[in-house]
Formats: C-alpha cells, structure tokens, sequence
C-alpha cells in the first residue's frame, strides 16, 4: 500500500512512497522516458531485480500524472532518481531526495550512498552528499559514487 504526502512539495504536488508493485507502472513511465528514451540508457539495463524489495518514491502533478520518482534500496542505496523534463528545476527532485533520506533514516541507517550522473554531482553535494571515488562510466554516461553521512545533513 503507498503512502501519500504533501508536506515540503512545491505548489499542488504529491509524493507518494510504496512498493514496486504500488507505483511501478508510473515509476517505469518516467524512467523509460528519462532513461532510454533521453540518455539512451539499454532498456535491459533499466528496470532490474532491486526493484522489487525497494522502497520507491514518486511525485504526481496536480492531474495526478507522474513526472518525478526515485528509490531507496534495503542497503541504503538510492538510485534511479528521474524527473520529466518540464518538471525540472522547480524542486521535484530536492522533494524525491528528501523523502528517500528520511525514509532512510526510518529505516535505521546511518548514511545513504547513490552513483550519481556527473552532470548532477553539483545537485547532490546541495542536500549533503560527497564524491567517494574516482569518474567511471555506467550505460555509457559518466557516473561518480557518492555517499551522505546524516551528521551531516
């Protein structure tokens, strides 16, 4: 069952949390479009078998159409993070980013890691998190490993 929320969203937005099988048909809609269809991600390479034990986060315009998701797996991992094009720079991936930590934290970790896209390590390091590593290529897109200690949050 998912879980609704508004509190820290941007205008008439939604955040909801839940299971793949709750909000995967709408999370897989943003990240084809965002993954394979914008960065040419393989779709083979998309969806995966975390996605079913994680915790997935998704964010729902006024018409209640998804345009932002993300998700949380059981070892504090954070990825697929994605948010539509029009939706972009108007906070809805600050709110996914948001909510997946706290839900971390629920969860009793102490930090949360992600391998975030180069171009977006800038919007990572904003909501705390630190390069870990060197630049390695992942589907062919420039990626760095990254990891948020909650002290520091």
């Amino acid at each position: 069952m998912s879980k609704e929320t508004q509190t820290g969203l941007p205008g008439t937005l939604t955040l909801k949390t839940g299971t793949w099988d709750d909000l995967g048909a709408m999370a897989r809609e943003v990240r084809y479009t965002v993954f394979v269809q914008e960065q040419n991600v393989p779709e083979s390479l998309e969806l995966d078998e975390f996605d079913s034990v994680s915790l997935h986060v998704l964010v729902l315009d006024a018409n209640g159409h998804a345009i932002g998701t993300g998700r949380l797996l059981p070892d504090g991992h954070i990825g697929r993070v994605a948010v539509l094009k029009p939706a972009r720079g108007q906070g809805v991936g600050e709110c996914i980013m948001r909510a997946l930590i706290r839900a971390a934290q629920d969860q009793g970790h102490t930090s949360v890691e992600l391998s975030a896209q180069c171009h977006a390590a800038q919007f990572y390091e904003r909501l705390g998190f630190k390069q870990d590593g060197e630049v390695y290529q992942e589907a062919g897109i420039a990626h760095v490993f990254m990891r948020c200690d909650f002290g520091l949050v």
